[in-house]
């Protein structure tokens, strides 16, 4: 799971225009950076342009998931990650950075504004931060702990039935001893009865 870019595009006419973005090109060869690096502009860019105010979307392409969501106020967050990263993450995280860009920037800041003109330091943050979704997202974090909850509850269910087995295995063996100890007492008792003890 793995977040590669995270951007912000003014997408209110064509051709949509990348205010701010950041990308995480590190697992690509140097080599190839540059070129995946356009690739991935190129299609936010795509993206944006067709995603309405108002309107979340998930769009795959090859190995990679580009969530978007467009806001009323003209621009669109666009996040793209590879297709294991859960899109609710992705979307809350949209969410939440459009909502603090827009709180810095209103649409007067930006409505000017060409290619790459704004700073948003904060990208970079969150591009680190939401690499591992289960540390980000409270809500997969506490699942994933009522996951090993379940299963050290399954081990120790399954200790005590086991428990349980070997009780009753041992209850089975004493009442098995019970009844040969009678037995050896009455032939006994039978045995001794023939003779005279003085």
């Amino acid at each position: 799971m793995k977040i590669l870019y995270i951007g912000i595009l003014k997408n209110e006419e064509k051709p949509a225009i990348e205010l701010c973005a950041e990308r995480d090109l590190s697992s690509y060869s140097r080599f190839t950076r540059t070129s995946v690096g356009e690739f991935m502009s190129l299609f936010s860019k795509t993206v944006a342009e067709r995603t309405r105010a108002g309107q979340r979307q998930d769009v795959e392409e090859q190995s990679y998931t580009f969530h978007a969501y467009g806001r009323s106020e003209g621009v669109a967050g666009i996040i793209i990650s590879d297709q294991e990263y859960p899109a609710l993450v992705a979307h809350q995280l949209l969410s939440k950075i459009l909502d603090e860009f827009l709180s810095k920037y209103p649409r007067s800041a930006f409505a000017g504004s060409r290619a790459g003109e704004l700073v948003y330091p904060q990208l970079k943050e969150y591009i680190v931060k939401y690499q591992d979704p289960h540390q980000a997202d409270s809500i997969m974090k506490i699942q994933k702990e009522l996951d090993e909850t379940k299963i050290v509850l399954h081990k120790t269910i399954e200790s005590v039935l086991e428990r349980g087995e070997k009780i009753d295995s041992l209850v089975a063996k004493s009442d098995g001893l019970s009844a040969q100890s009678k037995m050896f007492y009455t032939q006994a008792k039978k045995q001794n009865s023939c003779c005279i003890v003085m």
